[in-house]
């Protein structure tokens, strides 16, 4: 069954109709286009149905809904395109992905028919130019996702770092690194994202994977007392540092999917406490769309190259905006793209355990931060990562290499991306518990 997206507006009769027929035009194959509106005037406006006829898009059997015929069906998305819709729009229930583009009402044109005829093609024309992007948008996400289901992805990343885990291996080869390929390089990789000595120094031995393409901690500022949580945790690297850094008042807890991972991870919390004197890590196994903590129970998020392995990103993000306290923060590094990939690349499992074939565009991550009810967001490109591993010579780097065109290299794609932002004092996020959310957030 194709998902469902739902266009709002008040009268349903003008702009979401305009919508709905261009939006069906585009993406039918994607999606079942709907609309409705809380107050519906009944019809479809004739000068809508006909500058729609202009361009070859037949709206004449469409008719005003309202938006309780869908209350009980399962929605996808909610989008508005009334001008006003973000402080008049009805609520909707359950959590849903929710856009707000608005667009002025033809319908309030005066003047001579061709007068408002002009209005009608201009609001048309804006319509299209915004919906014909999302149907692309769609369409190259379905292009990169449909060969594997969501559930399937998360097998082969388990079964991807169980192994590097359980081995102490690659996912790249056999040395003990995911992006470097010896035991030094791991060192040097941590070292090239901003690691300082000392605090791999201080790391219980094996912690380090190499499996990082930023350097989180940093970017979250630890203070002593906090609670900080690492997503996508591995052998717990980055909990171990947080650890020290929040003191023996904090908690640094790290949840990861991996079985292998949690156990090497728990092995490793006796030599923390042995060198560092402190008692305050914990793992946890779970799922990063699923996080087994409560609602506003931690002060700092953080993740290392990780959410780009998530079938569900925003969902992800709902979910860091649920466990943050009001005012919390997120300090987060990834990988992103630049522009979309071959689809050589995307459709090799090692390449998705090696964090690249699941990025999302920059600008993808910065709309589902914002949508899950995130403020301040900041994201930075770092290409250097990048170019390092190509530098180095890194097995997975070299196999993506040879799937670009001729002269094109993996950081032209691909890139670490840290991204910070924060939790609103009075924002408690679109995930915090079963409500009605607003459709126009």
């Amino acid at each position: 069954m194709k998902p469902t997206v739902l266009i709002l507006c008040t009268g349903n009769s003008c702009r979401s109709h305009l919508a709905e027929g261009i939006l069906r035009a585009a993406a039918n194959d994607l999606v079942d286009v709907q609309s409705a509106g809380s107050k519906p005037a009944g019809y479809v406006h004739p000068l809508a149905m006909r500058v729609m006829k202009e361009i070859g898009i037949d709206i004449s059997g469409h008719h005003s809904k309202h938006l309780s015929e869908f209350l009980e069906q399962p929605i996808e998305t909610v989008i508005t395109v009334c001008g006003n819709a973000d402080q008049a729009c009805p609520m909707f229930p359950g959590h849903v992905n929710r856009y707000h583009w608005g667009f002025d009402d033809p319908a309030k044109a005066e003047g001579a028919e061709e007068e408002k005829l002009a209005v009608f093609r201009r609001v048309r024309d804006e319509i299209r130019m915004v919906f014909e992007a999302y149907a692309a948008g769609r369409k190259d996400q379905a292009g990169r996702t449909s060969h594997i289901d969501s559930e399937a992805v998360r097998q082969k990343v388990r079964e991807g770092y169980g192994k590097i885990a359980g081995s102490g291996g690659s996912c790249c080869g056999p040395a003990p690194t995911c992006c470097g390929s010896t035991p030094t390089a791991s060192e040097d990789l941590a070292k090239h994202i901003g690691y300082s000595s000392e605090e791999l120094a201080a790391l219980p031995e094996g912690a380090n994977m190499g499996l990082s393409c930023g350097n989180p901690n940093a970017l979250a500022s630890l203070q002593a007392g906090e609670a900080v949580l690492d997503l996508g945790a591995g052998g717990g690297f980055d909990v171990f540092i947080a650890g020290k850094k929040v003191g023996p008042t904090g908690r640094a807890i790290g949840v990861d999917m991996t079985a292998e991972m949690l156990e090497k991870a728990r092995k490793n919390i006796a030599a923390y406490r042995e060198r560092t004197g402190l008692d305050n890590v914990e793992f946890r196994l779970g799922e990063i769309e699923h996080l087994p903590l409560a609602d506003a129970s931690v002060d700092v998020v953080i993740s290392n190259c990780v959410i780009n392995l998530s079938p569900d990103k925003p969902q992800v993000w709902r979910e860091i905006a649920r466990v943050l306290k009001p005012g919390g923060r997120v300090a987060v590094s990834d990988l992103a793209l630049l522009k979309p990939l071959p689809a050589a690349i995307v459709e090799s499992v090692e390449a998705l355990v090696g964090c690249v074939a699941g990025a999302v565009l920059a600008s993808e991550t910065e709309r589902m931060a914002k949508e899950a009810g995130l403020g301040d967001i900041v994201l930075k490109a770092k290409s250097g990562y990048i170019d390092g591993m190509v530098d180095w010579q890194d097995p997975l780097y070299q196999k993506i290499i040879t799937n670009l065109a001729a002269g094109a290299k993996p950081s032209d794609y691909v890139t670490s991306l840290e991204i910070t932002a924060r939790k609103e004092s009075l924002n408690l996020g679109s995930n915090v518990a079963p409500r009605r959310g607003g459709c126009c957030g």
